[in-house]
């Protein structure tokens, strides 16, 4: 079955470094981090980072699953909110 979820894993940091999400979050050597794969390469994140990402991501799917779930609802690219955090109106009653 396809998946739109790139792929992703968490890991242990093999050195120090900088979340790729922010300069400012230090990633630990032996710290757990959220890889994320990005073409040919990998992208590394702090836990903190990690926990908005995957928050917005997972309210972004929701909401497209509800879009799926209305029969005859037909949203414009323009109107799916790009951060997924809006909710849809309710459908009108039948």
């Amino acid at each position: 079955m396809r998946s739109l979820v790139e792929r992703i894993s968490f890991d242990q940091a093999l050195r120090a470094h900088d979340c790729q999400a922010s300069a400012k979050h230090r990633v630990s050597k032996g710290e757990l981090r959220l890889k994320v794969r990005n073409g040919r390469s990998w992208d590394h994140y702090c836990l903190a980072c990690a926990q908005q990402i995957l928050r917005k991501d997972v309210a972004y799917l929701k909401m497209m699953l509800d879009v799926a779930a209305v029969p005859g609802q037909v949203l414009f690219a323009e109107e799916i909110p790009a951060d997924g955090v809006q909710a849809l109106p309710a459908p009108p009653d039948a």
